[in-house]
């Protein structure tokens, strides 16, 4: 009798360890799990769990956890709906800044964007997988807009783009080493899938392009797009405060034509241009121009072309104006009198969560007898 109550309680002991045991009832290679891993970044139990549901088929367990990620993602975003979310970051990106004139070898357009992604807290803003996505959601935006001004001169070429339309826009890799394939997710899809791995709230809050197609730009002028963002944590095209610029380049055809197909040349146009896009990032400026030359102190500081050229040192001190008339001299871009050989056409700088009505989009006008240097 005592014999058989060892062999009972010897049974109990073996039946509880098989059901208390860690490992998985069915066996899953850990040369796949990591192999997903390695594909995936996902955790351990997560790799496991996406095998474990498609028999050990690492290609079947990649959709797998796509499938999940999405629904995961769409479940956190609904949640996260109504909480408050101000920080993040506005990225830039410019596909195509414009090369030259509108005709001979030199000859260009433009195509570029700026996007603002918000989160919750600063924290998911330094994230390298938020900056990825809004390097890629920029990159699409310039990739898919076109351009609608019906101004012959092209300074409405700044428009906004809808949020909708974006969002279900095919998301395009902003990695130019990357292979070309066709998008695996919308920028929607790709948005819920990040809510899901950070556990914020994230949105796209507004985008802005500028294109020009290079057969809309005459014969003796030159549009350039530049950017610039302050405060770039990962990305130099990524800052709390960002800013488009463009320009037009004006001249003599024939002689701008010869300039601009000189490397030196666009080396020192571009250097001026980029200059120029700090200077709107750096100063507090509203406009590109003063509405009278003889305003207020703070008028004419609000002001672009009235500014001191403090980001390039070559100016000497002198205003935006001064130094940008200078040089069209210099380079006998001059028409009749006093003239701009570069000219600052539209500006757009954001700032991460400011107010619609705080955001700066200033468009030079065109009006007959614009003045655009102080008077002598």
């Amino acid at each position: 009798m005592f014999k058989f109550c060892l062999q009972q309680k010897a049974a109990f002991r073996s039946a509880s360890l098989r059901r208390y045991s860690t490992q998985p009832t069915g066996k899953t290679p850990i040369k796949l799990v990591a192999e997903l891993r390695k594909l995936t970044e996902v955790s351990l139990a997560k790799a496991r769990e996406a095998l474990a549901a498609s028999n050990n088929d690492v290609r079947a367990a990649l959709q797998w956890l796509e499938k999940d990620a999405s629904v995961s993602g769409a479940k956190k975003a609904a949640k996260l709906q109504g909480r408050d979310a101000r920080e993040g970051l506005i990225g830039t990106s410019v596909l195509s800044r414009g090369t030259g004139v509108g005709e001979g070898p030199v000859r260009g357009g433009v195509r570029g964007a700026m996007v603002e992604l918000n989160c919750e807290t600063d924290f998911v803003a330094r994230n390298e997988l938020f900056g990825k996505l809004l390097a890629d959601i920029s990159h699409t935006a310039a990739f898919i807009s076109e351009n609608t001004s019906k101004h012959s001169d092209l300074s409405d070429a700044f428009e906004p783009l809808s949020i909708e339309l974006l969002q279900d826009a095919p998301l395009l890799s902003s990695d130019a080493s990357e292979p070309l394939r066709p998008a695996k997710q919308t920028v929607a899809e790709a948005l819920q899938e990040l809510v899901g791995k950070v556990g914020e709230k994230i949105y796209l809050r507004r985008a802005l392009t500028a294109v020009i197609p290079s057969e809309r730009i005459l014969a003796g002028t030159a549009y350039h797009l530049s950017s610039y963002s302050h405060g770039a944590i990962r990305l130099a095209s990524q800052g709390r405060i960002s800013a488009l610029l463009l320009t037009s380049s004006t001249g003599p055809s024939q002689k701008l034509n010869q300039l601009l197909s000189s490397p030196d040349f666009s080396k020192e146009l571009f250097a001026i241009e980029d200059a120029l896009a700090r200077q709107v990032v750096g100063f507090p400026t509203l406009s590109i121009k003063p509405s009278s030359w003889c305003g207020s102190d703070d008028q004419l500081a609000a002001a672009l072309l009235a500014q001191p050229f403090m980001m390039y040192s070559p100016s000497n001190g002198a205003s935006v104006a001064e130094f940008l008339q200078q040089w069209a001299k210099t380079h006998k871009l001059t028409i009749a009198g006093p003239s701009l050989a570069v000219i600052p056409t539209a500006v757009a700088k954001w700032t991460v969560g400011e107010s619609d009505n705080a955001a700066v989009v200033s468009v030079l006008s065109k009006e007959p007898g614009e003045q655009l240097l102080p008077s002598v």
